[in-house]
């Protein structure tokens, strides 16, 4: 089993990963939890849909989060696959699920998920987070507390820190 963090804590997991062979194939499994790639999703959506397990769907930086927007409640999880750690589209793609499609579950980040990722990861919708090979998931944790205060609004604070600040000074100000 592999180990990732979930919603701050580092747990094991049974899913699989399914990626596509050299020559494009893949071999879904009859039974079991699996995160396919959308191309695959679109191309077989009847037979994953009639299979045992649970379902997941994965998202390339590239790829529209609309091309999944009808289809979210089949999902149990949605992975968003950064290809390198420099991409910023994973965390708009976060953020259109979350805040445009109303994505309730697992929002996993996988592929180059580095340390240092995992705070602004967090603020734009992921809580699930499969860490580059490497690294140190226990370690990891301590991510979520390099800050203590963030001044824009998030998926996880929709108020920026002025709006914050100000509501709190007019209900003094009424005491």
């Amino acid at each position: 089993m592999a180990i990732i963090i979930r919603q701050r804590q580092v747990v094991a997991y049974s899913w699989q990963l399914l990626k596509s062979a050299a020559d494009g194939s893949l071999a879904v499994l009859a039974e079991g939890d699996v995160i396919v790639p959308l191309g695959v999703w679109r191309a077989q959506r009847d037979t994953l849909l009639k299979r045992t397990g649970k379902l997941g769907v994965w998202l390339d930086s590239n790829e529209d989060p609309a091309l999944i927007a009808d289809d979210l409640r089949h999902f149990e999880l949605i992975a968003v696959h950064f290809p390198q750690f420099v991409g910023g589209r994973g965390y708009s793609i976060a953020r259109l699920l979350r805040e445009r499609y109303g994505w309730r579950g697992e929002l996993r980040a996988i592929g180059d998920v580095l340390r240092d990722q995992l705070f602004y990861l967090t603020r734009c919708g992921f809580d699930a987070f499969e860490l580059r090979a490497g690294q140190d998931a226990q370690a990891a944790l301590a991510a979520f507390g390099d800050f203590s205060e963030a001044y824009q609004s998030s998926v996880e604070r929709p108020q920026p820190l002025f709006r914050r600040r100000g509501a709190i000074s007019s209900g003094m100000e009424r005491a």
